[in-house]
């Protein structure tokens, strides 16, 4: 799925100019590994994972990633020996840590992505990139779980933790016997996941396996997961960029088509060009749903994504029409409304402002790309030079902390302020599953 040419939001020279320095200082108080975990030692957890070397959302592998991209959009500058320490210090952990799981965010593909993403086309890394995916590919059963209609935990399906993960990272790879065997395994699944058994989504999630406490005690029913990190639109969003390839089978084409369709059933009214929530409560009659915060992992931004790529595999105008009309609205809140107070990819300002600067370039909407500039500048009014990382995120209870990882920390606002002023791809986002 080819895209137009990477093209930066900003233009103005100053504003550029801050932003660079900024992308760069915030990093340059990453590139000590030691500094880094002593940090994420000493900070409270709050409900949040820890801090976990081989994490490449929450730990140092994801700064590798981050420090890669760095070297490739400033070039000569020492940042790829910044990258190549960071990686070496996830990998020495898995020593006393082994990786136990397969998933994306903190699991084997994550490391896989982030070595992957460092090895320049196979030209570094070859050792152990073909090591890891050695025990990749043999970790994958040939079937997976069985889709019955009684429906999964969401980190089994999920980007995070679960099978989409899996194929966004295989994705990413080059064809090759196993990895294709793999791959088509996996999306295959996927393929079946997004149908309904008696009328229900079968990838809905049973009351008792929602592991979200606040999700738990809100819904009494089933409920059928929408965002783009834990839901339905992770898996929709990874069959879209697969289909570019050819289609695996004749449901491939038909999965994303239902699961469009499906997710764009669910608009929420909102006089601003409408949203889309978080879950879809099952077993009532006429569920309320409410508008999720416009956040890169749950809402309208996520959704509008994937609606987007969607469109794009199927040649369907109006689905494209649709996810742009939900970015616009997006857009056209108030500020308050979003309800993204952290600086932050996965909820926050940055995952929204990396979700618009795609728009932006795919669209050339003079309306989307002027509020990806109203991003920047909002998160250039967060930055904060006397804090250890430059940002401070949002906890959980409304005080602010010191986090420096991909996912919630300093990092993944410093790799999105770049995207919006460098001529380079930022195909680093292939992790968020944006493109």
């Amino acid at each position: 799925m080819a895209s137009p040419t990477w093209q930066p939001a900003i233009g103005d020279p100053q504003t550029v100019a801050s932003v660079r320095a900024v992308s760069v200082d915030v990093l340059s108080r990453l590139r000590d590994p030691d500094d880094v975990e002593g940090a994420a030692r000493t900070a409270p957890l709050q409900g949040r994972p820890r801090w976990t070397p081989h994490s490449t959302a929450q730990g140092t592998c994801g700064l590798a990633l981050a420090f890669g991209h760095l070297d490739r959009c400033l070039p000569g500058k020492g940042w790829d020996l910044v990258a190549h320490h960071h990686l070496s210090r996830a990998v020495d952990g898995t020593a006393s840590n082994p990786v136990g799981t397969l998933g994306l965010f903190a699991g084997l593909t994550g490391v896989a992505f982030t070595t992957s993403y460092l090895a320049h086309g196979g030209q570094r890394y070859r050792t152990l990139l073909g090591d890891i995916d050695d025990s990749l590919y043999s970790r994958i059963p040939r079937r997976l779980p069985a889709v019955t209609g009684e429906g999964f935990a969401v980190g089994t399906f999920d980007l995070v933790s679960g099978w989409t993960g899996v194929a966004a990272y295989l994705h990413s790879r080059p064809t090759g016997p196993a990895r294709d065997r793999a791959l088509r395994t996996v999306l295959a699944w996927l393929v079946d996941l997004s149908r309904a058994v008696d009328g229900v989504p079968a990838w809905h999630t049973p009351h008792a396996l929602i592991t979200d406490e606040s999700m738990r005690d809100r819904y009494r029913t089933a409920v059928a997961n929408c965002g783009l990190a834990h839901g339905i639109t992770g898996p929709l969003a990874m069959l879209a960029l697969a289909h570019a390839d050819g289609p695996i089978d004749a449901g491939h084409t038909e999965a994303i088509r239902r699961t469009a369709s499906w997710l764009a059933s669910h608009q929420v009214d909102d006089a601003r060009g409408g949203a889309y929530p978080a879950v879809v409560p099952l077993g009532e009659d006429s569920p309320t749903l409410s508008a999720a915060r416009d956040a890169w992992c749950y809402g309208s931004p996520g959704v509008a994504r994937a609606l987007w790529l969607a469109g794009t595999a199927l040649g369907d105008p109006g689905l494209t029409r649709t996810a742009v009309a939900a970015m616009r609205a997006v857009l056209r809140r108030p500020v308050a409304r979003r309800r993204i107070d952290s600086p932050g990819f996965c909820h926050g300002i940055a995952g929204l402002l990396q979700v618009t600067l795609r728009f932006a370039v795919d669209t050339g909407d003079e309306e989307i790309s002027y509020g990806a500039r109203r991003l920047v500048d909002q998160l250039l009014g967060e930055y904060q030079p006397q804090t250890p990382f430059g940002y401070r995120s949002v906890e959980p209870d409304g005080t602010r902390g010191d986090r420096s990882g991909l996912l919630e920390g300093a990092a993944g606002v410093a790799l999105t302020l770049l995207s919006a002023v460098t001529l380079e791809p930022p195909a680093w986002d292939r992790f968020f599953l944006l493109s």
